[in-house]
């Protein structure tokens, strides 16, 4: 077996290379501070070679977590932690708009070969607790390639509103904030990864923020350790949403400085409106390789790896 599953029933569930040794994330579901919104997490997310490439819980923003679903701004709670941007006023403390996504129980756990699964079924809260939405959510692991030095793994969400009134989807940005549209799947890197180089298959750097691309890869350098990774985040087509305002394509937010961040956000320039009953649903891919990686390597093994 490549793959080895490790879980530590109501804390955390490690996926490990066995060839190399090396843990290639931890899923952590235990409940942690309620003003950074509890949710489940990926932390720490590692290369083939044992490389960190993401952040927990940084000086600047304790609630940023390795890589974790948000929602910033959810029909006037925040499901994204610590203080809440209100137009006018910046980012104020308002603990009762913080709300929370909890574990229920697992529907898989399982490793076989070069593959792994880690299927959860969630709720999503507000502050008072009350049930606003239920979530299936699916972690696979797979595409291990020795040769090329990388890894992925798909992350899918579907999220059915269990209210008896639309579920309103926003983020800063809808909310007067410009170039802050972040929600849904975000990443936090290391701090050694700030002033990366960021690309699609058309456009770097600057470009990128509040911009479309299938795919979004960031290069970062490690300290304590010479050499590069590279991390390339997709969003399937299927992301699309027919909402009351039309589709919702994802647009990316991306920065570099002050420090390393990505969503493919799924409110950026506007609100996305679920209605009562209704699911909506999100498939990613994640790709964490060894060195770094130009435009012509992501392409080309993208191209050789099918979803």
């Amino acid at each position: 077996m490549t793959l080895a599953l490790t879980h530590a029933h109501g804390d955390r569930i490690t996926v490990t290379h066995e060839a190399t040794g090396t843990e290639l994330f931890a899923y952590v579901y235990r409940p942690e501070a309620a003003w950074e919104a509890p949710k489940p997490y990926l932390h720490p997310i590692r290369t083939l070679s044992g490389a960190l490439v993401t952040d927990y819980r940084p000086n600047d923003h304790r609630w940023h977590k390795g890589l974790q679903m948000t929602a910033s701004h959810l029909s006037g709670q925040n499901l994204w932690g610590g203080n809440t941007y209100v137009h006018g006023d910046g980012y104020l403390a308002l603990p009762e708009k913080v709300g929370s996504m909890a574990h229920v129980a697992f529907e898989e756990v399982s490793a076989a070969g070069d593959g792994a699964v880690l299927a959860e079924r969630l709720t999503w809260h507000p502050y008072d607790g009350g049930l606003w939405a239920e979530e299936e959510r699916r972690i696979e692991v797979r595409d291990l390639d020795a040769q090329a030095g990388s890894w992925s793994f798909t992350w899918t969400s579907a999220v059915t509103n269990r209210r008896d009134e639309p579920l309103r989807f926003g983020s800063p940005t809808t909310h007067g904030r410009p170039a802050a549209g972040y929600t849904g799947l975000f990443w936090r890197g290391p701090r050694a990864f700030r002033d990366g180089r960021v690309f699609t298959a058309e456009a770097d750097g600057g470009d990128l923020m509040g911009s479309q691309a299938p795919w979004l890869a960031y290069v970062g350098e490690h300290d304590g350790r010479d050499g590069h990774a590279t991390v390339v985040f997709e969003h399937a087509t299927a992301n699309d949403h027919a909402g009351e305002k039309g589709t919702h394509p994802a647009h990316w937010f991306v920065r570099s400085d002050p420090f390393a961040a990505v969503a493919p956000s799924w409110a950026f320039h506007e609100e996305l409106v679920l209605d009562p009953g209704d699911t909506l649903s999100r498939a990613y891919r994640v790709t964490v390789a060894d060195a770094a990686w130009d435009r012509a390597q992501v392409t080309a093994h993208l191209a050789g790896h099918a979803w």
